[in-house]
């Protein structure tokens, strides 16, 4: 089945598109990949986002013109992707749709919500459409993430030790599959989110992102600052658990620097970066991790690789390319992979690392321009991931 995976991240600034062909040998789930993208948001569709994440207030027309606009985004960007990746044909499109809520209260989340309509994807491309993979997960009382666990689990177990896998996106999160006990996956906290917060807030919107970690590499760590910052209690919470910008944004951010008014901005940046570095450490160690399988926007940013590495001597970092899966594409090739489960009726979340009462069959389906076929389903999921090289 060739399938296509949409994702949008906390950082939302694109969709980033990947397709693969997906197919069972006995247990093992066999991914060729074909290629993908990254496709911009349009400035304006950008911008809206971003004036209606939390903590701003919003309108159900800001949600509703949201819905609509993320979802033609995406569908425009799956529409490349059939053309330029897929060579024309494509069986299904797993849309992720963009994190504009995730409500947790206590510990416990009560809802999530992720916009970007799909009948706009299988409007544009005839094929139907996986999407709003979250929620029952979360109605199973589970925390509806990290999701990409279950593609984590497949691809690390058999390496020697205690292996992990990180995903440095907005968030940080990590999956551990250490031998002879349950798989578990958690958000760690803050990976790009305060960081990119940081930089458009001092730069007035003229930049970004802290580019290559080049202002953090000129600034020194605040040692106060980040032992304030670390008095976070989300990290001291035991996992199963998950975050998001409704609770790692710039007022926090900024109600944190009201104790230090001489920080300079460099030295801000080189502090959020060494945070990250320290949670997920922090994380790591706390459960014998004896490897970490890298992914994500943040492995572009030397100064907090070598962060991590200085804060995890004893551990050995790589890249997710040299197990077959692009950095930059993983996280959209994982929900591809759940679509493809939801399809032939298997579970796609890991109790063990949600928190659910049980594994749920994840998702709704939108039916193509053909009406609804499935596959027949199966007994039994993967035990494993074998990854081809793209085609």
């Amino acid at each position: 089945m060739r399938v296509i995976g949409l994702m949008s991240g906390t950082s939302y600034d694109a969709i980033e598109v990947a397709a693969a062909d997906l197919s069972f040998d006995g247990d093992v789930l066999v991914m060729r990949t074909l290629g993908h993208l990254s496709v911009p948001y349009a400035d304006e569709l950008r911008a809206l986002i971003g004036a209606t994440l939390p903590p701003a207030s919003t309108t159900t027309g800001d949600v509703c013109a949201l819905d609509t606009g993320v979802g033609q985004a995406f569908a425009g960007a799956a529409v490349r992707a059939v053309r330029e990746v897929c060579g024309g044909t494509a069986d299904l499109v797993v849309s992720h749709g963009q994190t504009m809520h995730h409500w947790v209260e206590d510990g416990v989340v009560r809802g999530t919500l992720q916009l970007g309509q799909p009948a706009w994807i299988a409007e544009a491309t005839g094929v139907p459409v996986v999407s709003d993979l979250r929620s029952r997960d979360v109605a199973a009382g589970g925390q509806g993430a990290p999701l990409v666990a279950m593609t984590d689990v497949l691809l690390l177990r058999g390496l020697a030790g205690v292996p992990a896998a990180l995903n440095l996106g907005g968030i940080a999160n990590v999956t551990v599959v250490a031998p002879g006990s349950e798989p578990l996956a958690f958000d760690t906290g803050p990976a790009n989110a305060l960081l990119d917060a940081a930089v458009r807030h001092f730069t007035g919107g003229a930049e970004a992102y802290d580019k290559d970690g080049r202002r953090a590499g000129a600034g020194r760590v605040h040692a106060g600052l980040l032992e304030a910052l670390l008095d976070e209690p989300y990290y001291r919470r035991g996992a199963p658990k998950s975050t998001g910008k409704e609770h790692f944004h710039l007022p926090y951010l900024l109600r944190a620097l009201e104790g230090f008014p001489g920080a300079g901005v460099d030295d801000v940046l080189a502090t959020l970066t060494r945070l990250t570095a320290v949670t997920v450490a922090d994380a790591c160690r706390g459960l014998g991790v004896t490897g970490l399988v890298v992914s994500g926007g943040g492995t572009r940013n030397p100064v907090l690789m070598g962060m991590l590495r200085a804060e995890l001597p004893g551990v050995v970092l790589r890249p997710s390319d040299e197990l077959g899966l692009p950095s930059d594409a993983k996280e959209a090739l994982a929900f591809a992979v759940l679509g493809f489960l939801t399809v032939h009726g298997l579970p796609g979340a890991l109790p063990s690392g949600t928190g659910a009462r049980h594994a749920s069959v994840l998702g709704n389906i939108t039916p193509g321009r053909g009406g609804l076929r499935l596959p027949e389903p199966v007994e039994r999921g993967p035990r494993a991931l074998r990854v081809v090289g793209e085609s």
